[in-house]
């Protein structure tokens, strides 16, 4: 048996290895039924790899990212606003309050 023979047989046995990893955690299936999706797509998608990434659950989608961006900022608006909020009626209620140690003995 020649050298090249050798590794051939390495190489295709590490490949043999592979595609088993990959088949028990059923990557070659959620592959394979993506796959099927995109030829299945009566009007192609421009960019097959966004629709793979979707199809697979990949990130969020842009329109999501942005609409979270937006409530993000909405609602970090919305916290500064009741910090400043309390700040202030904190102030007020000290004014309205004794100290703690309102000095009776």
């Amino acid at each position: 048996m020649s050298l090249a023979m050798a590794h051939y047989r390495v190489t295709e046995s590490k490949r043999e290895q592979f595609r088993r990893y990959l088949e028990k955690a059923g990557v070659l299936e959620s592959l394979t039924n993506v796959l099927v999706a995109l030829y299945e797509e009566n009007e192609k998608p421009s960019n097959a790899l966004h629709f793979i990434k979707h199809q697979l659950g990949v990130g969020p989608e842009a329109e999501d990212a942005e609409s979270l961006r937006l409530e993000l900022n909405t609602l970090q608006q919305k916290y500064d606003q009741l910090m400043e909020e309390n700040k202030e009626l904190r102030s007020r209620l000290l004014q309205h309050e004794p100290a703690p140690d309102g000095g009776t003995e």
